[in-house]
């Protein structure tokens, strides 16, 4: 990364890196959100039953400190390269890269459910052929529960670099996904760059 200025984005990243700390903490301690309007996402094969989600209800409601699902970045996924002109692997023709800088959740847990928000920080970085001033950022956010696929929606990040500078950052949240929760499931959160 010799071909950015690292220490004069260091300021703002750090300032903007603070902010999203404080809104997307990874705090499983209630929500800490406003309630949005729209309800909870549909999941496939998330069908527990309705006795299953009663029993759960009644288990999961004071777990709520120890049931937020872990996020974490796939490996593979925490970095987005694009080379001009089929160059792959050619550091001179890299127009850009993109990085997944921090994640973070934050879980409700009632009438056995998790209603879970989920956030990225990332940064946009040009390279040595990289003139770019508009890029869509595709992102992945995924949950699996006992690695079977209950959510996973890809996302466009615009992403817009202002001349003269090199880098910026991206923030993506989403809100309001629903878990069915009936207790002991291995349930993880994903996020990755949809290559």
């Amino acid at each position: 990364m010799g071909f950015v200025d690292l220490a004069a984005t260091r300021g703002a990243k750090l300032v903007s890196m603070g902010a999203l700390a404080l809104a997307l903490s990874a705090c499983s301690m209630g929500n800490m959100f406003a309630p949005a309007a729209s309800g909870p996402s549909p999941m496939a094969t998330a069908n527990p039953t309705q006795q299953e989600l009663a029993t759960a209800s009644t288990n999961a409601l004071p777990a709520i400190a120890t049931e937020c699902p872990p996020i974490k970045v796939r490996n593979g996924g925490e970095a987005l390269f694009y080379y001009g002109k089929g160059k792959v692997g050619d550091a001179r023709a890299l127009n850009y890269q993109a990085v997944i800088e921090k994640q973070s959740r934050n879980c409700v847990v009632s009438n056995g459910l998790i209603t879970v928000k989920m956030g990225i920080v990332g940064r946009l970085l040009l390279g040595p052929a990289g003139n770019q001033t508009n890029v869509n950022v595709p992102v992945r956010f995924a949950v699996e529960r006992d690695e079977v696929p209950l959510f996973s929606e890809r996302y466009e990040i615009p992403v817009t670099i202002t001349p003269p500078n090199q880098s910026e950052e991206f923030v993506k949240v989403v809100e309001n996904v629903a878990i069915p929760y009936t207790g002991g499931e291995q349930i993880v959160i994903w996020v990755s760059f949809d290559k």
